[in-house]
């Protein structure tokens, strides 16, 4: 019997292999998912972990090897990062080898104090140093005119007692030189140190936002070294990120003072200003609901009740239904300053947790304490008679101790 084209094809094939083997068009390959495209913040976390990796491998940091490419390239990378002020809080929580802290130069000559003068605090010294006199010179034209620098404080007479107060609240521990984050530039009238040096931010002019969303603007800035200058607010603060700078915290007795005396003397015909409230979460997630003594500690200037009812949408109630335990009416003064001196008070017990809203962005809720509410509920009640300037949280023992 003849056989049929078709039969005679089927037939030709002795085994799997040679189907899968002679499959000229592709047929039976199997299909491969298209790569999903990287985020920007994956792209920076992956670039990262290749300097960390580097630096596990070699025990070191990368250098300026120009020799080597690769190494040169992850330098390159890293003062990069370093300089970034948004890309370190993205990625320190990767930082485990602290990579991203600002390295003091070594200082080897005049010359390396000088280029590593970037806010110019010594003004024109440098100068004066090397100037030679009756000389002529080319005149050299600065075109960026706008540059900021550093020049003699011609009002300094009213600045210099300021500066000695808050060195004496120093020695004293008045105030503390904390690290420096970017948001704290928000507070015009603040005190940071710069390589050593106390300045105090006066006034920001102009102020809008730069091309990665931070305030920015033209600057007033008094040194304690009799200099002030004008740079751009995003200048100072890269340079406070690269150089390690610090934050000068408030005098603590007298912010406390200055809110305290609100509350003496309230009366019926006094003003109602807003609400302290205390909640609890009822939370189902396993990571929020097996924290004991958890609350938020926050303030409205509305109802409560109304302000919550949509709690289970919102990252600030941690995505999920709340309860209220304790809610305090303010009169005659700030609810939010209130809240901020409770949250100050409990800082150290702030939790640490990622939040996702229903859209998967993330977020990092502050306003949310590991505290028992018994320390919560005295607190409140020592802020109010004034006594909470004698008191500190102690952590370990989760009560309320002498300082």
């Amino acid at each position: 019997m003849m056989k049929t084209e078709r039969e005679f094809k089927v037939a030709k094939y002795k085994s799997l292999d040679e189907i899968l083997t002679e499959d000229p068009l592709g047929i039976l390959k199997t299909l491969t998912a298209a790569p999903i495209a990287k985020t920007e913040i994956e792209r920076l976390i992956e670039s990262f972990q290749e300097i960390i990796e580097f630096y596990e491998i070699k025990g070191r940091e990368p250098e300026p090897d120009q020799s080597n490419i690769s190494e040169f390239s992850l330098h390159r990378r890293l003062d990069s990062l370093r300089e970034s002020p948004d890309k370190i809080e993205v990625l320190t929580k990767y930082d485990k080898y602290e990579l991203l802290k600002p390295q003091a130069k070594e200082i080897n000559s005049i010359d390396d104090i000088f280029n590593g003068d970037d806010l110019n605090i010594l003004g024109d010294l440098a100068e004066d140093i090397f100037r030679l006199k009756n000389v002529p010179k080319r005149k050299i034209i600065n075109k960026a005119d706008l540059i900021g620098r550093s020049k003699v404080c011609r009002d300094f007479d009213k600045y210099e007692q300021q500066f000695l107060d808050v060195q004496e609240d120093l020695k004293k521990g008045a105030r503390q030189q904390v690290d420096f984050t970017p948001k704290q530039l928000n507070d015009v009238g603040s005190y940071f140190v710069y390589r050593g040096v106390l300045l105090y931010l006066e006034s920001v002019e102009n102020l809008g936002k730069n091309d990665i969303r931070m305030a920015d603007g033209r600057t007033r800035i008094i040194f304690e070294n009799g200099k002030e200058s004008n740079i751009m607010l995003d200048t100072l603060r890269k340079n406070l990120v690269k150089h390690g700078g610090k934050s000068v915290t408030a005098n603590k007795k007298h912010s406390d003072k200055d809110f305290i005396e609100p509350f003496m003397g309230v009366t019926p015909e006094d003003d109602e200003t807003g609400f302290i409230y205390v909640l609890k979460s009822n939370s189902m997630d396993e990571n929020i609901a097996s924290i004991a003594n958890l609350y938020k500690i926050g303030y409205s200037k509305n109802d409560v009740a109304g302000r919550i009812k949509n709690a289970e949408h919102e990252p600030t109630y941690l995505m999920a239904p709340v309860s209220i335990v304790g809610i305090w009416q303010c009169f005659n003064m700030n609810p939010q300053k209130f809240e901020q001196l409770l949250h100050n008070f409990f800082g150290k017990t702030c939790l640490d947790l990622d939040v996702f809203d229903d859209n998967g962005k993330r977020h990092r809720p502050q306003e949310w304490f590991i505290v028992p509410i018994e320390a919560i509920n005295q607190a409140i009640e020592m802020i109010i008679s004034g006594a909470i300037v004698n008191y500190r949280y102690d952590q370990e023992s989760e009560s309320i101790v002498l300082r």
